[in-house]
């Protein structure tokens, strides 16, 4: 027979990181059930590779378009997951009173946005392994230094995840909604994805040339498809982004 006390209960919170990764694989899972957030991350820059690799529609200068298009798709992956994804679903969150409730939870509200951050590399690393095996079969040919690709895609994630937890987290989920749609569909077009920025008006060039997303696609075609070194440049531009969207969103960002 067992001892008294064997059985007993010993409540308490779970240790931190135990929580946070919890938070982060039920983050991670809701995003991947979710269809709208599927085409976003998945579906539309899958076919936007596909389709502009194999159809000539629009000039992407000398060699293979894939070569130009592939890393224009990558931003467009980090925007659509780090940004327009993270911002429906928190702005939903927020409406609904998710947030509200898991604030109050033993996981502090860092670590909650922790945990959402997790969610969104995770996420992004089964995109650009999807995405690059897709490349490599279209005949892409990357060239350059993975460490500045590598900086390149943490400093855009940075960025839009600030831009979008903003936005999330000031305007109402119905707003947020519309908003995040609307951007995503203009910075598609207007932000060197798929369109070349020297396709732009002069003036209208240099101003989209400041835009994270321009600078991250941007960035990435200089190291992938020029082989170029650090793009200090670019990489500026994306954490001046980061700086001033995290800071805004941390400050202005409201849980009910």
């Amino acid at each position: 027979m067992s001892a008294a006390g064997t059985y007993t209960p010993k409540p308490g919170a779970a240790p931190l990181p135990r929580m946070i990764a919890a938070q982060a694989a039920l983050e991670t899972r809701m995003l991947l059930r979710n269809g709208e957030q599927l085409l976003l991350t998945v579906v539309i820059p899958t076919l936007l590779l596909v389709l502009f690799s194999a159809v000539d529609i629009i000039d992407t200068g000398k060699g293979e378009a894939v070569d130009f298009l592939a890393p224009g798709v990558l931003a467009l992956a980090v925007m659509s997951t780090a940004f327009t994804g993270q911002a429906i679903a928190t702005g939903f969150e927020r409406r609904y009173g998710v947030l509200k409730r898991l604030g109050a939870s033993p996981l502090p509200r860092w670590g909650l946005m922790a945990a959402k951050t997790l969610s969104v590399l995770v996420t992004e690393v089964l995109q650009v392994a999807l995405l690059t095996a897709i490349a490599f079969a279209l005949g892409w040919s990357p060239h350059g230094d993975p460490v500045s690709v590598l900086l390149l895609l943490l400093l855009g994630t940075a960025a839009f995840s600030g831009l979008g937890l903003l936005m999330a987290g000031t305007l109402k989920a119905e707003v947020t909604l519309a908003a995040a749609n609307l951007v995503f569909l203009l910075l598609l077009v207007g932000g060197g994805v798929i369109v070349p920025l020297d396709k732009f008006p002069g003036a209208v060039q240099s101003a989209l040339g400041l835009l994270p997303i321009s600078a991250l696609s941007d960035g990435l075609r200089d190291v992938l498809q020029h082989g170029a070194g650090m793009p200090w440049a670019d990489l500026g531009i994306l954490a001046v982004w980061a700086v001033l969207g995290l800071g805004a969103a941390a400050k202005f960002f409201r849980w009910e």
